[in-house]
């Protein structure tokens, strides 16, 4: 054999060899998904829509795979994934480094977070209003209003019990007295007339006074007005620290799940995220923890409910495709994910199925 024919047999067998690594050992794949909207949705049709499955669909158009789908819960999607029964994992899986002991990931192609939906119902007007009249915030109002009040009648009383004994007595109790009816009288603008400075003091002070009304009325106002029309939350939940002391839901098995038993948060566990927060709505749990994409999603969708999800999410995560260890779909999957990440179709896309987070 000559020396070309030896160049031109490697050359053949390396090509062929960088085309088997990179290209899947098997004619169809097996996806493994689980419908977690937004990620994964379920249609009518029997098919499925959503950001995680719509771009694997786009990865595997590229790269000309062929594919069947098996629809399975989280578990099943993660030990058929690590014993090799599946060949891609689809979902909201998030890169914990748990799984990444049994499995591969992707490149990432989303970053959220926890988030922790609660319920914040009113409490009907009259009860809301009864409760706010005696509540601490108005109590220390009308205190410090009461106190404004006073020092302004002390003042006027002062300068106008010898230039206007008749109307401001020198008697300390009945003279402070009508100086706080004094200055009640004219914050209020009702001018009642009964009662006036007469001496140069007293009229500094009520013109010092008049001018100080009109910015703490105003204040007053504005603080009344909130403290009965505004409403307030009842479930007292606030973030992650209010957890141990209420009742606490999730979806077994998933990474909120296990962030929850090493914070040694006691919860009850549902097969999906749909049945924890049937438990929130109905008031069987207080508190749902999980993805905040996914809480956001189905309050948005659900007219119905007074549950809200609270502002701050924590402990980031990343979405990414599950993979078989040592999988050779990881590297054509990676560079299509880069490519297609980055384009402003996958932001469309994201704004579309998440809103505008």
């Amino acid at each position: 054999m000559t020396l070309r024919q030896l160049i031109f047999l490697f050359a053949v067998t390396l090509i062929s060899f960088n085309s088997f690594a990179q290209a899947p050992a098997k004619t169809t794949l097996d996806v493994a998904v689980r419908a977690t909207p937004p990620f994964v949705i379920s249609t009518e049709e029997g098919g499925y829509k959503g950001l995680s499955s719509e771009l694997w669909q786009t990865i595997a158009e590229h790269q000309g795979w062929q594919y069947r789908l098996h629809e399975v819960s989280l578990k099943e999607l993660l030990d058929g994934v690590s014993e090799g029964r599946y060949d891609v994992g689809i979902g909201a899986l998030t890169v914990t480094a748990e799984r990444e002991r049994t499995m591969d990931f992707s490149q990432p192609f989303h970053n959220a977070g926890i988030a922790i939906a609660v319920n914040s119902e009113k409490t009907p007007g009259w009860i809301a209003v009864t409760q706010r009249f005696f509540s601490l915030a108005f109590l220390q109002v009308m205190l410090a209003l009461a106190a404004v009040l006073l020092l302004a009648g002390f003042l006027v009383w002062w300068f106008e019990k010898r230039a206007n004994p008749e109307e401001f007595s020198n008697d300390p109790k009945r003279g402070i007295g009508a100086g706080f009816w004094w200055a009640a009288v004219t914050m209020t603008t009702v001018g009642y007339g009964d009662k006036s400075p007469r001496s140069l003091g007293g009229r500094i002070v009520g013109l010092v006074w008049m001018f100080t009304c009109v910015i703490i009325i105003s204040s007053f106002t504005a603080s009344i007005t909130s403290s009965l029309t505004v409403s307030q939350i009842q479930t007292g939940i606030e973030g992650p620290d209010d957890l141990p002391s209420v009742r606490v839901a999730t979806v077994k098995n998933s990474s909120s799940a296990v962030w929850l038993e090493q914070q040694q948060i006691a919860f009850s566990g549902y097969s999906s995220l749909d049945d924890a927060y049937q438990a929130l709505a109905q008031k069987k749990v207080d508190a749902v923890v999980y993805d905040a994409p996914m809480l956001q999603y189905l309050v948005r969708n659900d007219e119905t409910s007074n549950i809200r999800v609270l502002p701050n999410s924590f402990l980031p995560q990343q979405y990414a495709f599950a993979l078989a260890q040592g999988s050779n779909l990881q590297e054509p999957m990676n560079r299509e994910l880069l490519s297609i990440t980055r384009s402003s179709e996958w932001r469309d896309k994201l704004k579309r199925y998440l809103g505008s987070q």
